[in-house]
C-alpha cells in the first residue's frame, strides 16, 4: 500500500509518525506521573513523567531514524553510486530499483535515464567500434610490417621519455630492464652514449649514427636518430635481435599523449588521470606476512587512465619453503613450478623496477606489501611509492556499508575475472586494474580529482585495512 504512495508523502508520514509519536509518549507519560502523584500524595510524579517522556520521544525518534536511514538514506545512497556506475565507468548493470522501492518514482525514474543514455551511448560505441576495429586493423598490419623488418624502432618523447616501442625494441630493452611507456631512456643506455648523439641531433637537424650503451655495459647496440617535427627523435637500433620469430613478437606499444603531458606537478597536485600506476597481487605460502613467503607476483600498468598491452609481470618465485596443501588448493602454485625460479631478492628488484615513477595499487595494499618490505634489506631496494588500496577507493565511492571483497567490486563494476585466473597474481592483479580504470572516473565526479584529495578521502576509511587484517 505504502509503496503507491508518493516520496514527498511518505517523508511527510516520516514526520507525522514522529509527531504523534512524541504527543503521545507526552501524554502517556503524564498520564503515568498523574497516576503516581495520586498513589504517592507528592508532586515528583510529574518529574517522572518529564523524564519518561523525554526517553519515549528519543526512542521514538531513534526508531524513526533507523527507518529513515534503511527505507530513504541508504537506497538514496545505493542509487546515487549505481547511476555514477553507469554515467562514469560504463557499467551496464541494471539500477536496483527493488532496494529503492520505498522511494516512490525516483527509482524508476532514474532507471529509465540511465536506460536511455545507455541506448544513446550503445549506437555511439557501435560507431566507435567500427572505426576502431579499422583502425586496429591498420595497426596490426604495421605492426606485422615491423615484426618482419630487423630492426628495433623507439620514438623518444622532448623529455627523453619513451613514448613508443615495437617489438623488437621490446626484446632489447628487456635485455636490460623493464619495457615501460614514459620510462626514461637513460634507464637503458648509458647517457654518455646518448647525450652526444642528442646534442648533435638537436644542432644538425640530421640522423645521427651512433652506439648505444646498455647502463649494464653488457650490451652494445648500432643506432641512429631520426629527428621529428615536435622535438623528439625516432631511435632505431639497426643490429637488434634479428632472429625473434614473428609469432613470439610483442606488439607495437604507445601512447602519443604522452607528447602533450604537461611537467609534472608535486604529487598531491597531479591529476588522478595523469598518473601512472602499478597495479599488483601476489600469491603467497599463506597469510603471515612475517613467517610466509611470496610464491608469485603479477602486476599490470596503468597510464593515462589505460592499461598497457604487454606491459606486465608474472613471475613465479622460489619462496625457499615448501608449499603448504592448502595454499596450493588456492592458488594451484606448486612445489614444482617454482623450483628453479628466482628467488624474492631478485623478483622484487624486478618489481621495483617495473614501480619505477609509478603509485602503486593493490587490493588490501598493507597484507602485499608487508611481505615486500620484510625483504628490502635483502632485495637492495625501498617500497617508498606513493600507494593506492582499492578496499578504500570502494569505501569512499560506495560508503562503508557494502561489501569490499575484489569480487563484489567486480560484480559491481561489471568486471570479469575468468574462473581460471581467480587467486592467480597476473589475473587479480588485472582485475584489480580494470576495477581502478572504472573507478577512477567515479571519483573524479565526485571532486577527487588529484592524487591528495583522494588521499585525504581515504584516510577516514582506514579502519577498514585495520579490520580486513
Amino acid at each position: 500500500m505504502i509503496t503507491r504512495l508518493s516520496l514527498r508523502l511518505r517523508i511527510f508520514l516520516f514526520f507525522v509518525l514522529l509527531g504523534l509519536g512524541g504527543t503521545a509518549a507526552a501524554l502517556l507519560a503524564l498520564w503515568f506521573g498523574h497516576a503516581r502523584a495520586l498513589d504517592t500524595g507528592v508532586t515528583n510524579g510529574f518529574t517522572f513523567a518529564a523524564v519518561l517522556s523525554a526517553l519515549f520521544i528519543l526512542a521514538l525518534t531513534t526508531g524513526v531514524w533507523l527507518l529513515f536511514d534503511e527505507n530513504v538514506a541508504k537506497p538514496i545512497e545505493k542509487l546515487a553510486t549505481g547511476m555514477r556506475a553507469r554515467a562514469h565507468a560504463g557499467v551496464e548493470a541494471k539500477v536496483d530499483t527493488h532496494a529503492a522501492r520505498y522511494l516512490g518514482d525516483l527509482a524508476p525514474a532514474a532507471s529509465a535515464v540511465s536506460r536511455q543514455l545507455s541506448d544513446s551511448a550503445m549506437e555511439t560505441a557501435r560507431r566507435v567500434a567500427q572505426e576502431t576495429a579499422r583502425l586496429t586493423s591498420e595497426r596490426e598490419r604495421l605492426t606485422a610490417l615491423l615484426t618482419e623488418i630487423p630492426v628495433a624502432i623507439l620514438m623518444i618523447g622532448p623529455d627523453g621519455r619513451i613514448v613508443l616501442y615495437d617489438g623488437q625494441a621490446a626484446e632489447v630493452l628487456s635485455q636490460i630492464g623493464v619495457p615501460r611507456l614514459n620510462a626514461p631512456l637513460v634507464e637503458y643506455f648509458e647517457p654518455s652514449s646518448l647525450e652526444p648523439a642528442f646534442e648533435k641531433l638537436r644542432k644538425t637537424g640530421r640522423e645521427v649514427a651512433f652506439t648505444a650503451v646498455g647502463v649494464d655495459h653488457a650490451q652494445h647496440y648500432g643506432a641512429r636518430l631520426k629527428p621529428l617535427e615536435d622535438g623528439g627523435a625516432m631511435m632505431v637500433i639497426d643490429d637488434a635481435v634479428a632472429d625473434i620469430a614473428p609469432a613470439a613478437a610483442r606488439p607495437l606499444v604507445y601512447d602519443f599523449d604522452l607528447l602533450d603531458r604537461a611537467a609534472p606537478a608535486a604529487m598531491e597536485d597531479t591529476a588522478l588521470r595523469n598518473l601512472i600506476f602499478s597495479v599488483f597481487d601476489t600469491e603467497t605460502t599463506g597469510l603471515l606476512p612475517h613467517k610466509d613467503e611470496i610464491v608469485q607476483i603479477g602486476a599490470v600498468r596503468v597510464l593515462n587512465g589505460r592499461i598497457v598491452p604487454g606491459e606486465i609481470i608474472d613471475q613465479l618465485v622460489d619462496p625457499g619453503m615448501p608449499i603448504p596443501p592448502a595454499s596450493t588448493a588456492v592458488h594451484k602454485v606448486t612445489d614444482a613450478m617454482v623450483s628453479g625460479q628466482p628467488d624474492i631478492a631478485v623478483a622484487a628488484r624486478r618489481f621495483h623496477r617495473f614501480c619505477q615513477d609509478a603509485v602503486i595499487v593493490a587490493h588490501n595494499a598493507p597484507f602485499d606489501m608487508a611481505f615486500l618490505r620484510r625483504h628490502q634489506t635483502r632485495s637492495g631496494v625501498t617500497w617508498e611509492h606513493p600507494i593506492l588500496d582499492t578496499v578504500l577507493l570502494s569505501a569512499v565511492i560506495y560508503g562503508t556499508t557494502e561489501k569490499h571483497t575484489l569480487d563484489a567490486l567486480c560484480e559491481r563494476l561489471d568486471v570479469t575475472i575468468p574462473s581460471e585466473l581467480r587467486h592467480t597474481a597476473l589475473g587479480d592483479a588485472r582485475a584489480t586494474a580494470e576495477v581502478l580504470v572504472r573507478l577512477i572516473p567515479m571519483l573524479e565526479a565526485k571532486g577527487l580529482d588529484t592524487f591528495g584529495k583522494v588521499i585525504e578521502e581515504t584516510r577516514r576509511h582506514g579502519r577498514l585495512l585495520e579490520d580486513l587484517n
